[in-house]
């Protein structure tokens, strides 16, 4: 079994621009968790925001990424999303933005128009995954995928189900395309349930437990907000439910390659990024089309 390394409570809340009261889970700088290859998570917890904006919605407005890939996986709420790339859409309750950056890119990302005015609850998580250094400088992609693409597999002994975003479970695949060996599975437990997934010996894992209390390989207990860290090595891990939970579970095959971040930009040297400040001070990156 994978042993458990850490279990760590949410940070405090901050905002992204006015949009996003996000709690960071993780980032590029922590280089003690064995997360290779994610390189940031950002929580969205559960909030209610008022409608009838008409305009002036609310986000994050224009700004660039080199160098990975961002993942927005929508819960509860709308997003809607432009690049410089062409890229664009709204994703709502149980669909998944997935951006590849790679050689760069403009991009912003609002409530929708409809959320806007109608309002209601928003809960999001994104993530940020490491592209290899051969395909860092990829052509940008966006990937708007919808809640009906995304299989879904029952778990044996009615323990729940599993919505699979990407990578292979129990020989089902993914919806997304992802550049390296990745895992990305949505969970619900119901309570009193258990199941054990199977999970390479080579990737690493972590487990963020969105709603309900879990007990991991019969020792460790992890609640609502807190994010597992596992050790290196071991197959597998065991989730018991003590009553009806969501999980997001990532595993991830190591790049072990040099990670070098700077705000929105991260590479494998200092002079990657420099180059990077300059292009998109060069206006290489793009700009957002408009209508």
């Amino acid at each position: 079994m994978k042993k458990v390394a850490n279990v760590y409570g949410s940070g405090e809340k901050h905002w992204v621009g006015n949009g996003f009261q996000v709690q960071s889970m993780f980032s590029y700088n922590d280089k003690d968790k064995n997360l290779d290859p994610f390189l940031l998570m950002d929580y969205n917890a559960p909030r209610h925001f008022d409608g009838g904006r008409k305009s002036d919605f609310r986000g994050v407005e224009e700004h660039p990424h080199r160098g990975f890939e961002t993942v927005t996986i929508a819960y509860q709420g709308e997003v809607a999303h432009a690049d410089s790339h062409g890229g664009g859409g709204v994703i709502g309750t149980g669909d998944v933005q997935w951006m590849t950056a790679g050689s760069g890119i403009m991009h912003e990302e609002f409530h929708s128009e409809r959320f806007s005015m109608e309002g209601g609850m928003f809960e999001m998580v994104q993530l940020w995954v490491n592209l290899p250094k051969k395909d860092k400088m990829t052509d940008p992609k966006y990937q708007a995928i919808k809640a009906a693409d995304i299989p879904n597999v029952e778990l044996a002994d009615n323990a729940g189900i599993a919505r699979i975003i990407a990578g292979d479970f129990v020989g089902t695949m993914g919806a997304a395309s992802t550049f390296s060996p990745i895992n990305m599975w949505d969970v619900r437990l119901n309570a009193h349930k258990s199941h054990q997934f199977a999970v390479p010996e080579s990737h690493n894992l972590i487990i963020l437990v969105l709603d309900g209390t879990v007990q991991i390989n019969g020792n460790e207990i992890a609640r609502r907000g807190e994010l597992v860290t596992f050790e290196r090595g071991g197959a597998d891990v065991l989730i018991e439910s003590n009553n009806e939970s969501k999980l997001l579970i990532l595993t991830g095959e190591p790049l072990n390659e040099p990670v070098v971040g700077y705000g929105p930009f991260v590479m494998n040297s200092k002079e990657e990024i420099l180059q990077a400040i300059r292009d998109v001070q060069s206006g290489n990156f793009g700009k957002i089309a408009r209508s």
